[in-house]
């Protein structure tokens, strides 16, 4: 006998996750396009966001000045989405990989903000950045764990569906997402990323109560899970499909 639907992926909405928050994402765009109603409804709830860019961006686009244009959007939807704080660590676009020393700085990271919530891109997106950046906050979190600092690890999608555990209703933030989403024109050009985004947060409803017209799903991952590699974690929750 299979799994019945509920074992795969739940029926109803849940509350915003505890703050503070920290973001990871791995481009400027990331962010807004994964979990900008997330992250709106949390200000509105008076939860504290913090955000850190990984890459500088510099390949997703053609602009002599990308990077710099990439940093402004950032900062604009940041301020759109109420975002406290952003760093930019400017590790080279499609050039991250893990390593102690960005482990190291994540935890730090972690630690600095006294982050409750941790979030980072879910382990089936198709970029590399994507995916080493899960890996590289994967690893952190075990490190902070490892140290006694114990923290709520999710993650988020950004442009295909991935594992997910728990819905976001942002029904009401919806507008207020594409608003923030429209700052990022270098993107914007290269593909109808808008569009795509608002269908995945529509999908994602199919589950859910008719009154929910837009959601964004999360993996909330647990102990136990932190505590094995994410491949292998990975690897589980498509096991439960067969």
């Amino acid at each position: 006998m299979l799994n019945p639907e509920h074992r795969l992926i739940t029926f109803e909405t849940s509350p915003l996750p505890p703050g503070p928050w920290l973001v990871f994402a791995p481009h400027a765009d990331d962010e807004t396009y994964g979990m900008a109603g997330s992250l709106i409804k949390a200000s509105e709830e008076g939860i504290q966001a913090h955000l850190v860019v990984m890459t500088d961006g510099a390949l997703g686009g053609s602009a002599e000045d990308l990077v710099d244009v990439r940093d402004r959007e950032v900062q604009e939807a940041a301020r759109i989405l109420g975002i406290a704080s952003v760093d930019s660590w400017q590790e080279p676009d499609r050039g991250l990989a893990l390593s102690a020393e960005l482990v190291n700085r994540i935890a730090h990271k972690i630690g600095e903000v006294d982050a409750a919530s941790v979030f980072f891109p879910g382990p089936l997106e198709p970029h590399p950045d994507h995916r080493n950046t899960a890996l590289l906050v994967w690893a952190a979190v075990q490190k902070c764990s490892s140290e006694s600092i114990s923290v709520n690890a999710y993650s988020y999608e950004i442009g295909v569906q991935n594992p997910v555990n728990l819905f976001i209703d942002i029904t009401a933030q919806r507008s207020h997402k594409e608003r923030a989403m429209a700052v990022y024109a270098s993107q914007n050009d290269e593909n109808n990323y808008e569009e795509l985004v608002l269908s995945l947060n529509k999908g994602r409803t199919f589950t859910l109560p008719a009154a929910v017209s837009h959601a964004e799903g999360f993996y909330l991952y647990s102990k136990e899970e932190l505590a094995a590699s994410l491949k292998e974690v990975t690897h589980n929750i498509i096991e439960l499909y067969f």
